[in-house]
């Protein structure tokens, strides 16, 4: 009767995502003002960073490294959610199901976006090199990319954190009044399609995990909260701060406890932890520890202090 279920609401999905196909290229020809992008007190505590620490030339420089740099990580994220949705549908037995055709749908979506965050990226010309892109990142995040794309329950995990922390980031810049009027154009298309990328991830994660395997299972309850922490963190990487005279890697390892991007990242991750509970992956008396960690809440997944 649950499948059932999932399934007529995944069959409203596609038909939500077919009554209304927005071409960013055509509907969203604008291009950003000069100086800073983001209000201060909206970026600066969710960078780590308290106010009077740059002056505003250097803090609009600020601001529009960072949003590049949030950018490009959304277009990585959504390139290894394709990557696995594409497996997902070359493994699928009966490939006229309609969980296929919003796959589908959801990969189309996801082209239109990274196309657009190419043209924000271009607009906001980044200088900022990461000092993050070695060969030994890059060696485990390809350990990491493949253990995502592979397990349908951590994938599943991973896409309800992709999609839920940059809407809570993207919400709160829509609705600042000091916002650049083309990123809070850019913000408010992202979020409605994405809406419907979380209901269906939603339900999916519930349908993948009654079948998931001992290690799946075992990534999501240990192995994910760590993965989204480090997804989260390097979202504005060290370069950013180094760009305006910072030192880099050390406002970087500092940034991570300071309360404002604490709270960012415990307000953008508990509905994840909330749909795993509500799921099963996770019982409340017994979330795991690292969960505890991420989304600082005690064993019955209430909020703790920090």
């Amino acid at each position: 009767m649950e499948q059932v279920t999932t399934t007529r609401r995944v069959e409203k999905l596609n038909q939500a995502s077919q009554a209304r196909v927005i071409d960013p290229d055509r509907e969203l020809p604008g291009a950003l003002g000069d100086g800073a992008v983001l209000a201060p007190d909206l970026l600066l505590p969710t960078a780590g960073l308290d106010g009077g620490v740059l002056d505003p030339e250097r803090y609009a420089t600020f601001s529009r490294e960072a949003l590049a740099a949030i950018t490009r990580s959304g277009l990585m994220f959504e390139a290894v959610l394709m990557a696995g949705f594409g497996l997902e549908i070359a493994g699928t037995a009966d490939v006229t199901d309609p969980r296929v055709t919003y796959l589908l749908h959801e990969v189309g979506e996801e082209t239109r976006h990274s196309r657009l965050f190419v043209r924000l990226l271009d607009q906001l010309g980044p200088t900022a090199p990461n000092p993050l892109d070695n060969w030994l990142t890059s060696r485990v995040t390809r350990r990491v990319v493949d253990r995502i794309v592979h397990h349908p329950a951590l994938l599943y995990t991973m896409v309800l954190a992709g999609e839920e922390i940059p809407d809570l980031l993207q919400k709160r810049a829509a609705e600042h009044p000091a916002t650049d009027p083309f990123v809070r154009a850019v913000n408010r298309y992202h979020r409605q399609e994405e809406a419907r990328h979380l209901s269906f991830a939603r339900g999916r994660l519930a349908e993948v995990w009654a079948t998931a395997s001992p290690v799946d299972r075992a990534l999501v309850r240990f192995a994910a909260p760590t993965f989204i922490r480090e997804m989260y963190e390097a979202m504005i990487h060290p370069g950013v701060f180094g760009a305006v005279g910072l030192p880099a890697m050390r406002t970087w390892r500092a940034a991570r406890s300071h309360p404002g991007r604490v709270q960012t990242r415990v307000d953008a991750t508990r509905p994840v932890l909330d749909v795993l509970l509500d799921t099963g992956a996770l019982r409340r008396g017994h979330v795991p520890r690292p969960w505890q960690r991420l989304c600082l809440v005690d064993a019955h997944g209430r909020p703790a202090a920090p």
